[in-house]
């Protein structure tokens, strides 16, 4: 059994299964007709978004040593930032293509992509890859003889399920447009900021400090960009009902 990939694919069943829910309210952006369509560009975002993005963020040396390497995905590594940004790409052709505004198609999608973090972080939790630092809490997880954080649970609460929730109790209310796209960027932002403090970076480097990650570096735009869509939808002058 692939557990990590079993996981995608509950991710996606997941996302498609919400998607089609909240294309049948009235005022939805994407009809039933198109969430498949929606689905399969944002499962493409993810594929090829998330192994470009691993490999030009975190395997820059393997990648220019053997470009070739970049299809090599039966060793692994993906890259959550890449794939949010092929995701937010696959949005605007499948957007440009339909004829819809991008943030409403992104404002439709964010509440769902909660759900995949959550079962991919749990893949990560079942793989054994991912760990936290060392730690004497009650809950910390034996691993190869040391108490280990189990910061893929962490993020799974955090990225997932809390994300999740918040994202639909506030997109079933009336908000400006971009509100929840922007939601979403900020809180997976802070939530993913926060664990980096108790996670092993990747390779085991410290940029700065003793502290300081790469990916909170590369989750640092995201907060900054959530706080200024955020800001920009509330002064905009178009707003969504529930």
């Amino acid at each position: 059994m692939h557990w990590y990939g079993l996981m995608y694919v509950l991710g996606f069943l997941a996302g498609w299964l919400g998607l089609r829910w909240r294309a049948r309210k009235p005022g939805s952006s994407v009809g039933p007709a198109e969430v498949e369509d929606l689905v399969f560009y944002i499962a493409v975002g993810v594929f090829v978004g998330g192994r470009i993005g691993y490999m030009l963020l975190y395997n820059l040396a393997g990648l220019i040593e053997n470009p070739l390497s970049l299809f090599f995905v039966w060793q692994g590594g993906m890259s959550f930032h890449g794939g949010l940004l092929g995701v937010l790409i696959a949005i605007g052709l499948f957007a440009r293509r339909r004829g819809h505004d991008y943030f409403t198609v992104t404002d439709q999608a964010a509440p769902w992509i909660p759900p995949g973090i959550f079962f991919v972080r749990v893949g990560n939790f079942i793989n054994a890859e991912l760990w936290g630092r060392e730690t004497d809490v009650p809950w910390a997880v034996i691993y190869q003889g040391e108490a280990l954080h189990p910061s893929q649970l962490y993020e799974a609460t955090l990225e997932g399920l809390v994300l999740f929730v918040v994202l639909l109790l506030y997109s079933a209310k009336p908000r400006p447009l971009m509100a929840v796209s922007a939601l979403f960027l900020l809180l997976y932002g802070v939530f993913r900021f926060a664990v980096e403090f108790i996670r092993v970076p990747d390779n085991g480097i410290y940029v700065a400090w003793d502290w300081l990650t790469l990916g909170q570096i590369y989750t640092a735009p995201m907060i900054v960009g959530g706080i200024v869509l955020l800001v920009l939808a509330y002064r905009g002058p178009r707003r969504v009902e529930a």
